[in-house]
């Protein structure tokens, strides 16, 4: 206790070349940690894969090939969908199995969510849904055609952050509901605009994106990412609004 006590009353009087020698320590620790981080940081790639408009007749398919590669996903489901109760077997494997299921919406229509204001009770009657079939409480949403431009109606954008609702859109469209019967399409766009650290990859529940699914795998592999699943308490924005509150 005496050392304790004459290291911090005494810090004032100290000699000036203890301070110097103390602050060139401290210096060469930060720079030591700042190296670290740096490294961590360069070697850190990861890509969360995310599929919409579940759960459906192939979400269990999905679940056994993600469950084959030993990679877990984040899915974001529709309301509709989730009342069928032929789809909610699957639903609460998907969060046995570690998987993210996040809200997207009761109706996934563009006019009732954001001309009609309906975006945050879609959302939070979707989330209410999840919470009924698997018991977990999720916070993430990810807004049909994406934030831009139906966040940016001032209304529903303060109705978001005040109901606490979290938003994530993406950085890689793969465009998968666009080219049924073109899986070169599909590759060549998640290939062309793979270019960050971290990526979320737009994805739907059809059956084109199930069967490329494992060679969309084995790319990212190829590049050296890590598979993540979203969770609520490591949260970061991922939204075309630049919103860090969401």
């Amino acid at each position: 206790m005496v050392e304790t006590f004459e290291e911090t009353s005494l810090s004032p009087r100290k000699s000036e070349e203890k301070v110097k020698e103390e602050a060139d320590k401290q210096t060469e620790e930060e720079i030591e940690r700042g190296k670290e981080k740096s490294k961590d940081k360069k070697n850190e790639k990861m890509v969360y894969l995310t599929f919409d408009d579940g759960p459906s007749e192939w979400t269990g398919d999905f679940l056994d090939v993600l469950k084959e590669h030993g990679i877990h996903a984040t899915f974001f489901m529709q309301g509709t969908h989730l009342k069928q109760p032929s789809f909610q077997s699957d639903v609460k494997r998907s969060i046995e199995e570690g998987h993210y299921v996040g809200a997207h919406s009761m109706t996934h229509d563009s006019d009732e969510l954001y001309k009609n204001k309906q975006f945050v009770p879609e959302m939070q009657e979707t989330l209410a849904l999840i919470y009924e079939i698997t018991g977990k409480n999720p916070h993430l949403v990810r807004p049909p055609y994406g934030s831009i431009p139906g966040l940016q109606d001032e209304l529903i954008h303060d109705q978001v952050i005040e109901a606490g609702l979290k938003v994530w859109d993406w950085t890689i469209d793969s465009q998968d509901w666009k080219y049924p019967n073109d899986p070169k399409k599909i590759m060549e766009n998640i290939k062309s605009t793979t270019t960050e650290d971290v990526e979320v990859v737009l994805m739907h529940e059809k059956e084109q994106t199930l069967k490329l699914l494992p060679q969309i795998i084995a790319f990212f592999k190829e590049q050296g990412y890590e598979f993540e699943v979203y969770s609520d308490q490591h949260h970061f924005p991922n939204n075309f609004l630049s919103d860090s509150r969401l």
